[in-house]
């Protein structure tokens, strides 16, 4: 190299060098304004999806592109307006943007492209796809609107229609087909304010229809004030049924069907009702709209599901004539199932009437196979109104009914009394201490063990002195069955306990808690061991289940598991008594009711074939107080085994015990198994 050379070398370095800086200063600069633009861009998108996930439509001119919008002769407010209606008003929910991407066009234009996920009232729409620009004006990004961004497909003036078709609800029957719960047509009565005239005119119209359809003044009026309530618009005012109809000045009449109960009172708290669903149960089920019924109580909310069916309904984008353009979701529309329950309606009727309106419950049973006849709770109230519409003035006198109408108390735990007896005398046989011929020497009224029991006695209503099991049972003798499970002790009698159905959950669609033995699950004092024997101490059993357990006397030992669904024809068993046990304690109990001196001769009849045991449960904090007494009555058929009654009067009082007040039901019992057999 020569030395001119070297030295032109050394005179161009500094520039290249300069050069080079600035060439590589420029490309990072253009590599953060990209970044930057990228970051804007991402921005912009980010808030665009937030405002369409949170529905905060009012922040729309933050990121839309006014001139995209206003080219299709829409006013922001429109387009706020269009996603409100849309999106608020079918109502839809759970919105969620994914598979969120945005690619460079140039330097003014990115595509941004994503896809939503929602739920409508109809159910689930997933992975709809959507695509628009987002252009920069002066030094700003915007994204470019068109009515696509509402639904894919959607341009111009088209609008989206949302229809829904109701599932008509499932019927609850009888087990011979009679209405339990049914849908019936009935008539919602209305004002037409302006048919009402005015001054004292209307005042008189609307005297007349305070009386005839028991209105108060006072709620015609507030009902008058709403906000929404116009001249010429039908305000409803009450649902009647159609033999209620009658021709008023200002009054007028819309057809509606109407969820019904028949049996009314009769048999409330088994069935239930329905009502207009809460904010709460929405919470929970976004499957609901605000317009639907669901079930509030009993059957009617155990089956809810079944008896609901799926509501149908169409949501597409009609052009601005109405026609359809594109379907976006359609569900076909399943009526609810009609349940059959082995439910008798006339039973059921009948064993509420003969309550007579006493705080208590009946179930009939079916023996043989479980089928439960009646499950009967009084007080009651009317389902009809609930659903119809109910004052709060009515709605009151139920909720401080200190009987507590809402309460189902066939089942509700009770201490079962002396119809328990009959089970500690089937385990005593079995466990081969207690004997039919074995007499027990009893003395007085009072009895206790020793004197390690303190103050506490077992005591006793008939004074007899030497008692046999057959008499213990006609007699009701506390005293010889408290001294039966002591002589058996705590672990035999337990264990005889336990072939029951204590702690189980029965397979019925009703709430209730296990058979308790006791508060810790075991007889753990000598006291607890002998009142439990005559059904007192920390038994707690409902009336089903005490049917249940009681179901052993006519099925050879062996209990048969209640059911309520009709095709549910499975028979379920169980065994807790040997049959020659079983048989025992029947001939027994059909003494209870043939002896004159039993407690259940009142319901003695030649041409019947009873067994009966009754029983109180008295209600006391301490030993020597005079407490309350709930009676029982256990009554079966012996002759063809056609039922099995359980019965109990809270709080009885002479001349309405539970034997009382079932007298004629079970005679009308006797009628209507003999008219089947015919």
């Amino acid at each position: 190299m020569t030395r001119r050379m070297k030295r032109r070398k050394r005179k161009i370095t500094p520039y290249l060098v300069l050069i080079l800086m600035i060439g590589i200063g420029g490309f990072i600069f253009l590599q953060f304004i990209q970044a930057e633009n990228r970051d804007q861009v991402q921005e912009v998108a980010n808030h665009f999806l937030q405002i369409l996930e949170e529905k905060e439509y009012e922040k729309l001119a933050d990121v839309l592109d006014e001139q995209s919008y206003t080219e299709l002769g829409y006013t922001l407010d429109e387009v706020r307006d269009k996603y409100d209606r849309i999106f608020n008003g079918i109502p839809i929910q759970n919105i969620h943007a994914t598979e969120v991407n945005i690619e460079e066009i140039d330097d003014k234009e990115q595509m941004l492209s994503f896809q939503l996920s929602f739920i409508t009232p109809l159910g689930e729409i997933n992975d709809l796809e959507y695509e628009t620009k987002i252009v920069r004006k002066e030094d700003a990004y915007f994204v470019k609107w068109d009515p696509s961004l509402i639904f894919p497909g959607m341009e111009g003036k088209d609008k989206v229609v949302f229809r829904t078709y109701p599932a008509e609800r499932g019927e609850i029957s009888d087990h011979l087909g009679n209405k339990l719960a049914a849908n019936e047509n009935f008539k919602w009565v209305g004002i037409v304010p302006k048919e009402l005239g005015q001054g004292r005119e209307k005042e008189k119209q609307l005297q007349k229809i305070s009386k005839q359809f028991a209105i108060s003044l006072d709620e015609l009026d507030e009902t008058l004030q709403q906000s929404w309530v116009k001249e010429d618009l039908f305000v409803p005012l009450k649902i009647i049924e159609l033999d209620e109809v009658k021709a008023l000045p200002g009054v007028a009449y819309q057809d509606v069907k109407v969820r019904y109960y028949p049996l009314k009172e009769a048999a409330a708290n088994l069935i239930g009702y329905i009502g207009k669903v809460t904010k709460e149960e929405l919470e929970k089920n976004p499957q609901l709209s605000e317009a639907d019924l669901i079930g509030k109580m009993g059957l009617e909310r155990a089956f809810d599901k079944e008896l609901r069916g799926k509501t149908g309904g169409e949501l597409f984008i009609a052009n601005e004539d109405g026609e359809n353009k594109q379907e976006i979701q359609k569900v076909e529309t399943i009526n609810g199932e009609n349940i059959e329950l082995t439910i008798d309606a006339y039973i059921q009727k009948e064993a509420f009437k003969h309550l007579k309106g006493n705080a208590g419950a009946t179930v009939v049973m079916s023996p043989k196979d479980g089928g439960l006849y009646a499950l009967v709770s009084s007080p009651s109230f009317d389902p009809n109104k609930m659903v119809q519409g109910i004052s709060q003035k009515e709605y009151n006198v139920y909720a401080n009914d200190e009987d507590k109408p809402f309460v189902s108390r066939f089942a509700l735990g009770y201490a079962p009394g002396s119809t328990f007896k009959t089970i500690t005398a089937g385990i005593g046989i079995d466990a081969n201490v207690t004997r039919p011929d074995k007499v027990r020497e009893i003395s007085g009224l009072n009895w206790q063990k020793d004197e390690s029991w303190g103050g506490y006695t077992v005591t006793r209503v008939s004074n007899v002195k030497k008692v046999n099991m057959k008499q213990a049972l006609l007699y009701s003798d506390n005293i010889y069955f408290a001294q039966e499970a002591l002589e058996m002790g705590e672990a035999t009698f337990s264990d005889g306990l336990q072939k029951f159905i204590f702690d189980e959950e029965l397979d019925l669609p009703i709430a209730m808690n296990p058979a308790q033995l006791s508060n810790q699950d075991k007889l753990d004092s000598e006291i607890l061991l002998a009142d439990t024997a005559y059904g007192q101490g920390e038994l707690l059993i409902t009336p089903i289940q005490q049917a249940t357990m009681y179901s052993v006397f006519q099925n050879d030992g062996n209990i048969i598991y209640p059911r309520l669904l009709k095709d549910n024809k499975q028979r379920r068993t169980k065994a807790a008594l040997t049959s020659k046990t079983a048989n025992e304690i029947t001939e027994s109990l059909v003494e209870v009711v043939r002896d004159p001196n039993g407690t259940a001769h009142l319901l003695y009849s030649p041409q019947y074939h009873l067994a009966a045991k009754t029983g109180t449960a008295e209600l006391k904090k301490k030993q020597g107080e005079q407490g309350n007494e709930n009676s029982f009555l256990l009554a079966f058929d012996t002759g063809a085994d056609d039922f099995l009654m359980v019965s109990l009067v809270e709080n009885y009082t002479s001349g309405n015990s539970a034997t009382k007040l079932n007298q004629t039901f079970i005679e009308q019992l006797y009628s209507y198994f003999q008219k089947w057999g015919e």
